[in-house]
């Protein structure tokens, strides 16, 4: 069967129903299949000539007198070009496209030196390499503090390596959200996705508090809610990974949650609405976080060391306990940074 036939039979409008004037477009000049050929695949040339048939349907026309004026040899550039790049473009199992995140980290760096000002401490605590455990309290309505802690690191510690940041299930729900986040190296968050990281080594953000933590009224700032069952514990046990406690400050002030709507939010997967003092008052503008300066601070590691290699993953109150240390690191660290803050603003 040739590959007219093909056509004309698989798309299920059978040659003698054809509009005769679109058969034009399958026959070559000389006669034969303009689908058959050494490659069985078009020539932009010969796309052009099958246009040139019927240019006088006004979409064809257009696009015949694209090809005339662009010309065949530079839409054929273009498209190695472009099959070029596909080819060559890595995208790991979550998803994460390093060239898609590449024009990105300009936006990221203003926003991170010039917006919120970051400043961060103990950025020595964090390998240069191998897989690390970074467990860091969640705060401002919006996960904006995820991204801020990624920059930190890509732009003040000397390895600039890439933190892959666990995400909650919500973000998912909403529309393209969720594969953005994939492309720009996010995980969705689960305990399977969290250890197929470190073991490949990489350092991974996770957020023990979870939507509680991002949920908190205002009234509650910088109280740390409960680190869940000690997931974390048993990740950095299970991936023989550096437990690393961080503290963000600023974040609660950037987007200061006065109430929550939950009700409304539940059809539409989402945790809560929140309502803060520019949502939903402003609209889609009530997303900007306001310009409060944050600190970033990355303790010692959690030591671990006196537990067997198994031992966390057996003993329930052994990792109760760990788990408690790890959340007194993270308050101890803020409330560190509380106390020698002057100004939500200034620092």
């Amino acid at each position: 069967m040739t590959a007219n036939k093909a056509i004309g039979s698989g798309d299920g409008v059978p040659h003698e129903h054809r509009d005769p004037q679109l058969d034009h477009l399958f026959a070559s000049p000389s006669g034969g299949d303009v689908f058959e050929s050494k490659t069985d695949i078009l020539s932009l040339e010969e796309v052009r000539e099958a246009l040139d048939k019927v240019a006088d349907l006004p979409p064809l026309k257009a696009l015949a007198e694209l090809f005339k004026r662009l010309g065949v040899d530079r839409l054929s550039a273009a498209l190695r070009r472009a099959l070029a790049q596909r080819r060559d473009r890595h995208i790991d199992e979550f998803g994460f496209d390093e060239r898609f995140l590449e024009p990105l980290w300009p936006i990221a760096k203003w926003f991170h030196d010039n917006y919120f000002r970051v400043e961060s401490r103990g950025l020595e605590h964090v390998p240069s390499t191998g897989r690390t455990l970074l467990v860091a309290n969640h705060s401002g309505t919006l996960p904006y503090d995820g991204a801020m802690v990624v920059a930190a690191i890509r732009f003040q510690h000397p390895s600039q390596r890439h933190v892959r940041a666990l995400v909650e299930d919500f973000i998912y729900h909403l529309p393209f959200l969720g594969m953005f986040m994939s492309r720009v190296g996010a995980v969705r968050a689960c305990q399977e996705n969290a250890l197929r990281l470190l073991e490949h080594d990489h350092a991974t953000l996770v957020f023990p508090e979870g939507v509680k933590g991002i949920g908190k009224l205002y009234a509650k700032r910088y109280r740390l809610q409960r680190f869940g069952r000690g997931g974390a514990v048993r990740l950095a046990a299970a991936a023989r990974a550096p437990m690393i406690p961080v503290s963000i400050v600023g974040a609660e002030e950037s987007m200061p949650l006065l109430s929550k709507v939950s009700w409304l939010a539940r059809p539409l997967g989402l945790p809560y609405i929140p309502v803060t003092p520019t949502l939903p008052l402003l609209g889609p503008l009530g997303l900007v976080p306001l310009p409060t300066k944050w600190f970033i601070d990355f303790g010692a590691p959690i030591d671990l060391s006196a537990y067997g290699p198994d031992e966390l993953l057996k003993d329930r109150v052994a990792i109760n306990r760990v788990n408690e240390e790890l959340r007194h690191a993270v308050q101890g660290l803020i409330d560190a940074r509380l106390a020698e803050r002057k100004s939500v603003f200034f620092g």
